[in-house]
């Protein structure tokens, strides 16, 4: 073959190769249908694996064998609160960045507490006054499902659902096209007029069948013999809380017979997750969700186990009958959206927004070290101190996610020197013999504290939020009371979260390699070739690419 001829048809077939693999690379990769965060309120690493031998075969069990599991994930912040960990998940940043420094805080612009989600400018759609007044409004960044909305031109829909305000809205973002939460007074799911003016007559017509109700009517018994909770300690103990309106914490529970504020005491109960499943099915359905051209985005907050969690601590029957009840739900949604959707056709992750301590008083049953404060009364004492000393009125206006925040406008007209009245306050702190270590936060840099501590402790400080002076405790100890248990520390049982990721795209595989609640919304983005939140510092969980 003559040279020339060879370098005309190599020339051909190169150029053709050419624009084959430019025509790949250039098209718009497959989607999913929709995207399913399921965020289970309270729940610790270890509950995928402590009721693991009791699990279905289509619930836990399925997103761990079929999906892959992060098993070494944590919270990179404090406090470990429901808000501060639904934002940080669906931001992919921290309340330094954020503003959601916990589910409530002292707003020093207007020396007053602040709930995280709360809105006066706003009203409440469907439900009574003060539980609609909410909107995404305190939080600063943008998140997962905003981004989503802005890559598809708005055309993606976007919806959050909670019993908790703060479950529904944070992961839903500033621009979705709703938000619903649980009324407890009402017992209805209802939004706020910064989604819209009315409920749609689907939501009306899921209201009206009252299906808190009905499911209270089944009362509340274990699902199996009560004798095989082997991974429980006792039913009836004296640190355990009761439902609201029951007499003691021990099965059954007949919810059958609460009237008065039973809306408020269905939330203690597993029968709460189902409701919530229900009502994202309902969801689904009425939106049409999936349907369209581009992903849509729904944000699940399972609230219950939070609640159960709080009465009755990680050890109880309670929990584990919670669970047990849990795993059957999620094997009931995935079945749905595998029939609505197709089995690889959506992506399903499920996390938590932070972990819970043991009890303290089981702990110490087993002879380890554990204890409770009261923030309150540690307030009250700081206060009759620095009254005491330097004759200041309440220079301490407020005390919560373990910092203390002074009155600077109050200090400054007494005359009296801030430096000073800040050591006076952080000696009492370190005197106490729970406390491990106190500094000011505008001296942060100086504290004497392990590195992996200090960059939560640094993430979760924003100036205007956050109180002036801050302390840690020693492990197993918190602020509440002698009954039942709660969360928002640095230790591994508040911030070591599940994280499954299951479905489009996903294969089956799981790493101990540390990764982070910030990495989830920066993946998500990855995976539908969007940008992540415009305040994310996390990082792509690359094998989910490999």
């Amino acid at each position: 073959m003559p040279r020339s001829l060879f370098v005309v048809i190599f020339f051909l077939f190169s150029s053709v190769a050419f624009a084959q693999q430019k025509s790949t690379s250039v098209s718009s990769p497959a989607a999913p249908k929709i995207i399913v965060g399921i965020v289970i309120d309270q729940m610790r690493w270890d509950y995928l694996y402590r009721y693991n031998s009791r699990y279905s075969k289509g619930g836990f069990k399925r997103l761990m064998q079929s999906g892959y599991s992060f098993n070494s994930t944590y919270m990179p912040v404090v406090p470990s609160y429901t808000a501060v960990g639904h934002s940080t998940i669906y931001t992919g940043s921290v309340p330094a960045i954020t503003g959601i420094v916990g589910n409530n805080w002292w707003e020093k612009s207007i020396m007053a507490n602040m709930y995280c989600t709360s809105d006066s400018t706003v009203q409440s759609v469907g439900g009574s006054d003060y539980a609609g007044r909410m909107s995404p409004r305190n939080m600063w960044a943008t998140t997962i499902t905003d981004e989503l909305r802005l890559s598809t031109n708005f055309q993606s829909k976007v919806i959050g659902i909670s019993l908790k305000d703060r479950g529904a809205i944070l992961p839903a973002g500033h621009s979705a096209n709703a938000a619903y939460w649980f009324d407890e007074k009402e017992g209805k799911m209802i939004t706020s007029s910064y989604y819209m003016n009315a409920l749609p007559s689907w939501v009306n017509a899921f209201n009206a069948k009252d299906e808190p109700s009905s499911l209270m009517q089944n009362d509340w018994n274990t699902m199996y013999p009560i004798s095989t909770y082997t991974q429980s300690s006792k039913d009836n103990n004296a640190f355990e809380s009761p439902i609201p309106g029951m007499s003691s914490p021990v099965f059954p529970y007949k919810t059958s017979t609460l009237t008065t504020g039973k809306y408020s005491s269905f939330k203690y109960t597993p029968f709460a997750a189902t409701y919530t499943f229900d009502f994202a099915k309902t969801t689904i359905d009425n939106e049409a969700m999936g349907k369209g051209k581009v992903p849509d985005f729904l944000a699940v907050s399972v609230s219950s186990t939070d609640y159960v969690g709080h009465s009755y601590g990680p050890n109880s029957i309670e929990m584990e009958d919670t669970y047990l009840r849990l795993d059957k739900d999620i094997e009931n949604f995935l079945t749905y959206l595998d029939g609505k959707f197709g089995i690889g056709n959506y992506i399903v992750f499920l996390t938590a927004d932070h972990g819970a301590a043991h009890i303290p008083a089981y702990l110490n049953e087993h002879k380890i070290p554990a204890g409770t404060y009261s923030e309150f009364n540690l307030e009250k004492e700081l206060n009759d101190a620095i009254k005491e000393k330097f004759g200041i009125e309440k220079a301490i206006p407020n005390a919560q996610n373990y910092q203390v925040y002074l009155d600077d406008a109050a200090i400054q007209k007494s005359g009296k020197n801030a430096g000073e009245i800040k050591d006076f306050i952080i000696k009492l702190l370190i005197a106490k013999p729970y406390i491990t270590t106190a500094y000011a936060t505008a001296e942060m840099y100086k504290a004497i504290i392990p590195e992996s501590i200090y960059s939560k402790l640094v993430n979760g400080f924003e100036t205007s939020r956050s109180g002036d002076i801050q302390f840690l405790l020693k492990p197993g100890y918190f602020d509440g009371g002698l009954k039942g248990t709660t969360h928002g520390l640095w230790n591994p049982y508040d911030t070591h979260i599940p994280l499954l990721f299951f479905g489009w795209h996903i294969r089956a595989g799981n790493t101990f390699r540390e990764t982070y609640m910030t990495d989830i919304a920066p993946t998500i983005a990855s995976l539908l070739h969007i940008q992540p939140p415009n305040g994310c510092v996390g990082k792509v969980l690359v094998e989910l690419h490999q």
